[in-house]
Formats: structure tokens, sequence, C-alpha cells
């Protein structure tokens, strides 16, 4: 994993190096104003995370439920798997 969230970075994508398979690139965390349940604005936190994989080690699938999965233990940490 690669983190430049500490130097407010918000987003990119990390460069793979063989022999790598993958690699995730996480950008800081920032709020954002979205619309709210009753419709009125209200900040988020949002974070970015990319990840760069060869193809030939790991299917697109895969990644994408991989990030499925983070996404899920980010968003809500004590109803995951992943707890220990």
């Amino acid at each position: 994993m690669s983190n430049l969230g500490m130097f407010a970075v918000d987003h990119f994508s990390a460069i793979l190096n063989p022999p790598q398979g993958a690699i995730m690139a996480v950008g800081r965390g920032v709020d954002r104003v979205v619309l709210g349940a009753d419709g009125a604005p209200a900040a988020a936190p949002f974070m970015s995370v990319t990840v760069s994989a060869d193809t030939r080690v790991a299917d697109a699938a895969d990644v994408a439920r991989f990030i499925d999965a983070f996404r899920d233990q980010i968003e809500s940490p004590k109803g995951s798997a992943w707890v220990v």
C-alpha cells in the first residue's frame, strides 16, 4: 500500500513495481458537501482509493471484489469479518 494522505494528496495512482501483483494507493480523507436525508446540505467524509494491478497476476473482478470488501471495512469496521 502507498499512502500519501499525510501530504494532503487527495488522489493518485501508485506505480506497480515487479514482482508486485497489485498496489493500493490511498489519498487523504476530505469532507465534501452532499445532500442529507432531509435534502439539506451536509458534510460527508470521502477518501480516494485506487488499485493498480498486473492482470497476469490478479483478475480485474478479484480486484473489484477486494475494493468492495475494503470499502465495507472502512464504512462499517465493527460489522466486518476483518475485525481482529
